[in-house]
C-alpha cells in the first residue's frame, strides 16, 4: 500500500518528535522493540535500528508484526509511555498496559464530569449539538436527545439509500455471522469496527477511559461510542452506500479497509479526536473563565 494511503506512516530518526513535544502516540509495526543501554531502540523488518525517545510518547502502538521484550516494557513503564496493541494502522484495538505512574488529570476531568448529573448531561448535549446544530437542546433531557438522534440516522440510512440507489432493509447484524448481512451492513460493520479501533487507542494514549460514557451505558467502551457517532456520518455510513454499489454484491475487505484510510486521512480524524474531546468537555470554556 502506497504511504500516501496509511493513516500512520514508518518511522525513521528524521520523523521523530522533537524532544520539548509531548507525542501523542507513535505507530510501530513489522519490528521488534529492544533495550539497547538503557534506553528502547526500534528494529525493523529491514534491520533498521531507531532510538526512541518514549519519555517524550504518551503512548506506543504496536502492530501486526511486532514483538518486545520485557525489559522495553519496563523502560517504557519508567518514561510513562503507556503501550496498545492494535490491528493494521491502529484500525482494530485488542489490549492496553496501563501505567501506575500515569498522569491522571484528563482521567480525573472525565470522572468528575461523568459523575455529576448536571455536567455529564452539558457533555451529551454538546455532542448532540454537534449533529443538531440548528436545534434547541436546553432543557432537553438525555432520552429526548437519544430519540432525535435515532430518528436522525435512520433518515439518514434512507437518504443515503436513494442517493445511491442502493436497497435497504434497516440495520442488521448478527455477532459472529458476519456473512449474513448484506453489502452495506458489511461495510456498515466493518468501519464502525475500525472506528472504534482508531478512538480507542487515541483515547488511551491521551489518558481517558473508553469505559466512562456520557450518552452510551450498559457496554464495554460507551465513550467509544460517544465519540464514535461523531464521526459515523462521513467515515461508516456514506461510505457505506457509496461502496454498495462499486462491490456488486460481493464484500471486498482490502477495497474497504482502503476506502475507509482515505477518508481518515480526509477527515484528519487523529487530529480532530483530541480538540474534539476538550471541546465536548468544556475545557475552552474553563480556560477562559480562569483567564
Amino acid at each position: 500500500m502506497a504511504e500516501g494511503q496509511r493513516l500512520f506512516v514508518k518511522v525513521t530518526r528524521d520523523s521523530l518528535p522533537q524532544v520539548k513535544d509531548k507525542y501523542p502516540f507513535l505507530y510501530l509495526e513489522r519490528g521488534r522493540l529492544e533495550i539497547d543501554d538503557s534506553s528502547i531502540k526500534w528494529i525493523d523488518a529491514e534491520g533498521n535500528v531507531v532510538p526512541l525517545p518514549v519519555a517524550t510518547l504518551n503512548a506506543l502502538l504496536l502492530g501486526p508484526g511486532t514483538t518486545v521484550t520485557h525489559e522495553a516494557v519496563k523502560t517504557a513503564v519508567a518514561a510513562n509511555c503507556s503501550i496498545c496493541w492494535v490491528g493494521e494502522d491502529s484500525l482494530l484495538f485488542y489490549a492496553a498496559g496501563f501505567l501506575p505512574t500515569a498522569d491522571t488529570r484528563n482521567l480525573k476531568r472525565q470522572i468528575e464530569l461523568a459523575s455529576d448529573s448536571q455536567q455529564s448531561l452539558e457533555v451529551a448535549r454538546r455532542m448532540f449539538a454537534r449533529r443538531f446544530p440548528d436545534a434547541e437542546l436546553q432543557g432537553k433531557t438525555l432520552q429526548e436527545m437519544m430519540g432525535m438522534e435515532g430518528h436522525r440516522v435512520r433518515a439518514l440510512y434512507q437518504q443515503k439509500a436513494e442517493e445511491y440507489q442502493v436497497g435497504w432493509k434497516g440495520r442488521q447484524f448478527t455477532p459472529g455471522k458476519f456473512e449474513l448481512s448484506d453489502v452495506t451492513n458489511q461495510v456498515l460493520t466493518a468501519t464502525n469496527a475500525a472506528l472504534y479501533g482508531i478512538l480507542c487507542s487515541a483515547v488511551h494514549s491521551m489518558g481517558y477511559s473508553p469505559h466512562i460514557g456520557f450518552i452510551h451505558s450498559g457496554s464495554p467502551l460507551p465513550f467509544i461510542y460517544d465519540l464514535a457517532d461523531l464521526y459515523k456520518e462521513s467515515l461508516c455510513i456514506d461510505l457505506a452506500f457509496s461502496l454498495t454499489r462499486e462491490l456488486a454484491g460481493r464484500y471486498d475487505k482490502h477495497k474497504v479497509s482502503a476506502a475507509f484510510r482515505r477518508r481518515v486521512l480526509d477527515a484528519n480524524l487523529l487530529t480532530r479526536i483530541g480538540d474534539d474531546i476538550q471541546e465536548i468537555f468544556g475545557e475552552d470554556n474553563a480556560r477562559r473563565r480562569r483567564k
